[in-house]
């Protein structure tokens, strides 16, 4: 039970500072672009994201608190349960269900536009300031669960 709380609470903030890094310079940095700049460069990011380092973060990270909270509500251990499935809601809802529901609808609408077309461009304002909203939420929510399973362990 401490083995699968700590690797929660370490995927959790691993994931959370990947959201944080967005949030904080990337997608201010690629606003900064001339539209089709900034389309591209997303849409190579989208490309890239999708590939084993950040998947297993995401979905191991989801896989460990599943399990946890399996654990901790079956009695396995001397973890604080509630805490335990506080920060797998979180983790789950926050971070995997936003991206899937939030992020990834708004990444596969660009994916679709031209970078240089009138419908990139009208597309981009729109698409970053919904964007890094969604990945505000899925940072304050991996982050939280982060300091949920921590606190299951002391």
């Amino acid at each position: 039970m401490t083995a699968l709380t700590v690797v929660a609470a370490i995927g959790s903030a691993l994931v959370g500072g990947v959201w944080f890094t967005f949030s904080g310079f990337v997608m201010p940095a690629l606003a900064r672009l001339p539209a089709a700049e900034g389309v591209a460069a997303m849409q190579s990011i989208n490309v890239k994201a999708v590939t084993p380092p950040l998947m297993l973060a995401m979905f191991g990270t989801a896989a460990v608190c599943v399990a946890a909270v399996v654990a901790a509500l079956a009695g396995d251990g001397d973890r604080e349960p509630g805490l335990i499935a506080a920060g797998a809601a979180l983790y789950l809802a926050g971070s995997i269900g936003v991206t899937i529901g939030g992020n990834v609808p708004l990444n596969d609408a660009l994916a679709r536009v031209q970078p240089g077309s009138a419908e990139a461009a009208a597309l981009w304002t729109a698409y970053l300031r919904r964007w890094t909203g969604w990945n505000h939420v899925r940072g304050v929510a991996s982050v939280a669960a982060a300091a949920a399973f921590t606190l299951a362990l002391v």
